[in-house]
């Protein structure tokens, strides 16, 4: 039970919302209860749980980050030079658990699953696993 798919990002900073997909995974598998996660295995992109309601939500959430972490910073090391990139992922973090019941996603009303870009535009992979139970 174990999903690997592939994200083509279009921008440097972009979230991109995999809900339905993985509702569609689950869906496939047949599993009635347990939970899945939802895993980024990039530094410098990441996974989070926000509103879908809303796109300006998304908006002011890659503008916010930029504010805090901008993208050049006269003390930053790192040779590629996307410092703000690793400190946007470590922030959204590289997975996330969520609940499934009767065979559907346990999110709140406004809720969806968003795969964060913070160094795009890249090609990257992302893991469903589910845990059963």
């Amino acid at each position: 039970m174990l999903k690997k798919i592939t994200i083509q990002t279009n921008r440097r900073d972009e979230m991109i919302d995999i809900t339905e997909e993985v509702q569609r995974f689950i869906s496939g598998e047949e599993v009635s209860s347990g939970a899945i996660v939802v895993y980024c295995p990039h530094t410098t992109a990441g996974i989070t749980i926000n509103e879908n309601a809303d796109p300006d939500v998304k908006r002011d959430m890659l503008r916010r980050f930029d504010e805090v972490y901008p993208w050049e910073h006269r003390l930053d090391r790192h040779m590629e030079g996307n410092t703000a990139a690793h400190l946007k992922a470590s922030t959204v973090g590289a997975s996330q658990h969520i609940i499934i019941e009767d065979g559907r996603l346990v999110l709140g009303t406004w809720q969806g699953i968003y795969f964060c870009e913070f160094d795009g535009p890249r090609l990257r992979t992302c893991y469903f696993k589910i845990i059963a139970g």
